[in-house]
């Protein structure tokens, strides 16, 4: 059974009161220091990662797993093994991102603000773009985010869609849900198929069921959010999808962020926008 390792920090800092303003150092700084929050709406304008860290002899598969499968898993940056930094995040993997989980043979053996105990020389680090990038764009849109308006995390599901498997990886397509208000999906749409880099357009509208999802109140990761009426469910390829290969596949071991709880890079989001 996993458990929350507490931050080294015997206070952490409080959340700030306008997390959108931070630059991505700033942030970095406050998860450094113990602040555990989702990272939607922090550090406005730059783009956020997904982690998976893997054994190097694991490092190919995980690579074809991705080329594979670009729509869950757009490689930003990748480290040499055992590199603590990339060329897209300043700061350190270890201690800069607000949660970790830390998998042995495919179970979740600990989650912890503070993965530098558990981090072995042999670790390569992926990063994987992440849809709280177009978050902002979709903003300056008019299009609405709800776990945003809440202050709560992104709800994300496993589906009944396989990816394509890789070497010892396989695994289900995970997905995130937004509400979106009908006479804006088609702009929700448009505006997010310019970031291909960090999932592009969604990969289903509408029916959960489609997707084998019983429940939209029912998470498997983050938190649920309310759908008001005239809003339709949009699901958009999840940088999760690794972690699901992780717990799939069993490998010995392997590092991941929290769901929800992401790298903030110092590269603008609009370095992956597409004309």
């Amino acid at each position: 059974m996993s458990q929350l390792i507490p931050p080294t920090s015997p206070t952490p800092p409080v959340p700030p009161e306008d997390p959108a303003r931070l630059s991505p150092g700033e942030a970095r700084a406050l998860f450094r220091a113990g602040l555990r929050v989702p990272t939607s709406g922090y550090a406005a304008g730059y783009a956020q990662a997904n982690l998976i860290a893997l054994p190097r002899d694991l490092a190919f598969d995980f690579l074809l797993f991705a080329q594979r499968n670009p729509k869950s898993c757009p490689v930003l940056d990748v480290t040499e093994p055992g590199e603590t930094a990339a060329s897209i995040f300043a700061g350190d993997i270890r201690t800069d991102l607000p949660a970790y989980r830390i998998y042995v043979n495919g179970e979740q053996v600990e989650e912890t603000t503070d993965a530098t105990a558990a981090w072995r020389d042999d670790l390569v680090a992926f990063l994987i773009g992440c849809s709280f990038t177009f978050e902002t764009p979709m903003l300056e849109a008019g299009i609405p985010v709800r776990h945003i308006e809440t202050g709560t995390n992104v709800a994300m599901y496993r589906t009944n869609r396989q990816c394509r498997p890789a070497g010892r990886l396989s695994g289900p397509l995970v997905v995130s849900m937004r509400p979106i208000p009908a006479a804006q999906v088609a702009d929700a749409v448009r505006v997010t198929s310019r970031y291909p880099a960090v999932h592009g357009a969604p990969v289903h509208i509408g029916d959960p069921a489609a997707l084998g999802i019983a429940d939209l109140g029912r998470p498997d990761f983050g938190d649920p959010v309310e759908i008001h009426p005239g809003e339709i469910p949009v699901f958009w390829a999840c940088g999760v999808t690794p972690q699901a290969a992780v717990m799939a596949s069993a490998p010995e071991f392997a590092i991941g962020h929290a769901p929800g709880h992401m790298a903030i890079t110092d590269v603008r989001d609009t370095t992956y926008q597409v004309p």
